[in-house]
């Protein structure tokens, strides 16, 4: 693990979402219920840029990483990219993902295996850096390589960041 992990540190613009959110927390995990909801119902998104699925968290403040625990409540989205806002299926919500400086990394394997995958870059890499978290949302792209499931998985995962002492 390690080097391997980490993809560059990206500039990216904006993004249109539609798709579908829930709050919750570590402790009330309702991913695999809005996941379900989602991918019910996602080919009613008529004007989706690409066949990639979007995993977002919102969080209400800046996130401490010393300070998360299984109780610290955030939005969780399941949503596609999208070209506009023209159609908004009933029942989901559109989001404009702000843009900025990310560091990308790639998660591989199990859902059950993230935590070694964050413990990395929040426990590891981020502090060794010469950025630190921005308030911004943190988000994966699971295209061609994800698979639900599957040891041999792969997402995107993209951290917002900015330089340390950057106010």
């Amino acid at each position: 693990m390690g080097l391997d992990l980490f993809r560059g540190i990206e500039v990216m613009a904006e993004k249109k979402l539609i798709g579908k959110r829930m709050v919750m927390s570590l402790a009330e995990d309702r991913t695999k219920e809005l996941w379900q909801e989602f991918m019910g119902r996602r080919k009613e998104i008529g004007n989706a840029l690409s066949k990639d699925l979007i995993s977002m968290q919102v969080y209400m403040s800046l996130l401490n990483v010393k300070e998360f625990n299984l109780t610290t409540q955030f939005e969780k989205w399941a949503a596609v990219e999208v070209k506009d806002y023209t159609k908004i299926p009933e029942g989901m919500v559109s989001y404009t993902l702000s843009g900025g400086l990310y560091a990308v990394f790639v998660h591989r394997g199990l859902p059950s295996s993230f935590p070694r995958t964050a413990q990395y870059i929040f426990g590891e890499w981020l502090p060794k850096s010469e950025y630190q978290l921005d308030h911004r949302e943190h988000f994966e792209i699971m295209g061609d390589k994800y698979r639900n499931n599957d040891p041999s998985s792969e997402e995107e995962v993209w951290v917002p960041i900015k330089r340390k002492n950057q106010k």
